[in-house]
C-alpha cells in the first residue's frame, strides 16, 4: 500500500467497507524502517453500549497492520487487541510496526490514538500456510441451516445496539435472553454483513464480537458488557473460493462458563455453512449495570 492511498474506500462501497477505511500518511516524521501510521475515522452508527463497537474496530485496526504487511502470501492469523478507552466518532490515528519479518511469519504491534490518547494497544500475526496432518473437532452444531430472508437491522427492533443495523442475523437458540431464567450462556446465530461482500478476515474480526453477550442468557437485568481484551484466531485463509459469494452467511456460537467480580470470557466459533471452521476467539469482558 502506497503512502496517501486509502484502503477501503473504494466507489460504492457500503458502510462497513467505507468506515473501516484507512489512509497511510504520506512524510510522516520520525519513522524508523517497518513503522507506519494511518488516518481513519470512527463513523457513527457503529455504537454498541457506551461507545463504538469492538468489532468494527477490530476490523479497521486490521486492515491497517495488513496494509503494513503488505504481503498476500501471508495472511492474518491471530489479532490480540486491549481497548483502553472508548473512542468518539471522528478522526483517530493507527501507528503499527513491522516488529519482526521472518521467512514465514511476520509478527506486528499496533496502538490507536485519538486526540494523543491511547485508544487500544494491537499484537498480531501474519502467516504463510503451512501443510502437514490437519484434525477437526470442533464440528458445525446441529441447527437450522440459513434461511431465505437477509433483512438487515431486524436485531435492532428487539433494542439490539446501533451497529447491528450493518447485519444480517438469524437467531439459534431457545427462549430471549434476559429473562432471568438459569440457562446456559451460550447462543448462535447465522450472520453476516448488510451490505453485499464476502466474508474476509475483516469481517470475521467484527462478526467475533457482534452477538449479544452470551451471560445474558442468564440473567434477567440489561447491562451494558464492553470488551477489555479481545483475541481472534483466523483459522482459515479468506477468500475460500476465487468467486465468493457476497451474501454468504456463517454461523457464529458464543458461550461463557464464568461471571466473576463482573468480569466474564466469552469463547466464540464461527463456521461456514459447509462446516469449515473460520475463527475462533475468546474475550473478557465486563457486565456494567445500566443506569436510569
Amino acid at each position: 500500500m502506497a503512502d496517501g492511498e486509502r484502503a477501503g474506500q473504494t466507489p460504492g462501497a457500503g458502510p462497513f467497507e467505507r468506515d473501516t477505511a484507512v489512509s497511510r500518511r504520506t512524510g510522516a516524521d520520525g519513522l524508523t524502517e517497518g513503522e507506519a501510521v494511518f488516518d481513519a475515522s470512527v463513523a457513527e452508527g457503529w455504537k454498541a453500549g457506551r461507545g463504538p463497537h469492538g468489532g468494527y474496530l477490530a476490523a479497521m485496526l486490521l486492515r491497517a497492520l495488513t496494509a503494513t504487511v503488505d504481503d498476500p502470501a501471508r495472511a492474518p492469523r491471530s489479532l490480540t487487541i486491549h481497548y483502553a478507552r472508548a473512542p468518539q466518532p471522528g478522526p483517530v490515528q493507527i501507528h503499527t510496526r513491522l516488529e519482526r519479518a521472518g521467512r514465514s511469519l511476520s509478527t506486528l504491534s499496533a496502538r490507536m490514538e485519538q486526540d494523543g490518547r491511547l485508544v487500544a494497544l494491537v499484537l498480531s500475526a501474519f502467516s504463510v500456510p503451512w501443510t502437514g496432518q490437519e484434525i477437526d473437532d470442533l464440528p458445525l452444531p446441529d441447527v437450522e441451516p440459513p434461511g431465505p430472508d437477509r433483512e438487515a437491522g431486524t436485531a435492532v427492533r428487539f433494542g439490539a445496539p446501533p451497529f447491528t443495523r450493518h447485519l444480517v442475523m438469524q437467531p439459534r437458540f431457545q427462549g430471549p435472553p434476559l429473562t432471568g431464567e438459569r440457562r446456559r450462556m451460550e447462543l448462535g446465530a447465522w450472520i453476516g454483513l448488510a451490505e453485499p461482500r464476502p466474508i474476509d478476515a475483516l469481517a470475521l474480526a467484527f462478526f467475533s464480537d457482534a452477538l449479544i453477550p452470551s451471560p445474558f442468557m442468564a440473567t434477567a437485568e440489561p447491562a451494558a458488557a464492553p470488551t477489555i481484551d479481545l483475541t481472534v484466531h483466523f483459522r482459515t485463509t479468506m477468500p475460500r473460493t476465487p468467486d465468493p459469494d457476497p451474501h454468504e452467511l456463517c454461523f457464529a456460537q458464543v458461550s461463557a462458563k464464568l461471571v466473576r467480580e463482573g468480569f466474564f470470557e466469552e469463547d466464540s466459533v464461527i463456521w461456514a455453512a459447509d462446516g469449515t471452521v473460520l475463527a475462533q476467539s475468546r474475550q473478557l469482558a465486563i457486565l456494567m449495570p445500566t443506569i436510569g
